[in-house]
């Protein structure tokens, strides 16, 4: 995994504390690229029918949500988990992960994402709460959708009107492999793709442990997805960051404790 071109830690804080957002280049390898579009078809495919059972289909076409635990190059590449150096310094210790999904955006549809928005509701300023996770599985391009962003938003507290972002949002474009990283709030939004093949990326978002994440991992997940993970991968997922079910559980030495001490 080649990360030439990729902002050092000075420039992250500096990149992060001015515009809100930073782009790695080259992270992931065109092998795991492909090996990433294609389960994130085969999840898509899992999720699109309840969706459609459950009357929610409209505007989230190309859309999946909580893509964990199904054996493939999606669960690989949390055990491989990348910019865990950036990621931890952007927080100042560990985080989980809060919410896993897969966007399509095939050419001519529309979802939930296509409009300006934060990811976090609460204005929390200076301390940093979540952080998104944008990983190209495809070239971003200004044809196809690249997302748009607008640097600084991040740092003001009203979120700014429509006609301010479309004036003075930019485009994340790059290259299939590259990720990056930024500030939860943010705003963003993904662009209509305009090219006839779909724009396929991870989005991912991470939090400090205590948040809840948007997927109860440990009932979400079957055994048999429990027993392949790695501890990395737990704590990645919130397993050391549980609410105590009894008092029995509660009342347990550090080391048998639900909520680790690391994770505080």
């Amino acid at each position: 995994m080649s990360q030439e071109g990729s902002p050092d830690l000075e420039t992250f804080d500096y990149l992060m504390a001015t515009r809100g957002w930073a782009l790695f280049p080259g992270v992931l390898s065109q092998g795991q690229v492909a090996a990433l579009c294609d389960d994130a078809d085969r999840v898509y495919a899992v999720c699109r029918p309840v969706q459609v059972a459950n009357g929610v289909a409209d505007n989230q076409e190309g859309a999946a949500h909580h893509v964990a635990g199904y054996g493939g190059p999606l669960d690989a590449f949390l055990e491989d988990f990348p910019l865990t150096h950036a990621i931890d310094r952007y927080f100042g210790g560990k985080s989980i992960l809060t919410s896993y999904g897969v966007a399509l955006n095939a050419p001519g549809k529309t979802s939930y994402t296509a409009k300006a928005h934060r990811d976090v509701r609460a204005f929390t300023g200076e301390y940093r709460l979540s952080l998104n996770m944008l990983v190209m599985l495809a070239d971003f391009t200004l044809e196809n959708g690249a997302t748009e962003i607008l640097s600084g938003s991040h740092s003001v507290e009203e979120t700014p009107s429509a006609a301010v972002f479309e004036r003075y949002a930019e485009r994340i474009t790059g290259k299939a492999g590259d990720i990056a990283l930024f500030n939860s709030l943010t705003v963003h939004r993904a662009a209509p793709n305009h090219s006839n093949a779909h724009r396929r990326a991870l989005t991912l978002t991470l939090g400090r442990p205590y948040l809840k994440p948007q997927m109860d991992w440990p009932r979400f997940l079957d055994a048999g997805a429990q027993a392949r993970m790695s501890p990395a991968v737990r704590q990645l997922l919130g397993f050391d960051a549980r609410v105590a079910a009894s008092l029995d559980e509660y009342y347990q030495p550090p080391e048998r404790w639900t909520f680790k001490a690391d994770q505080r």
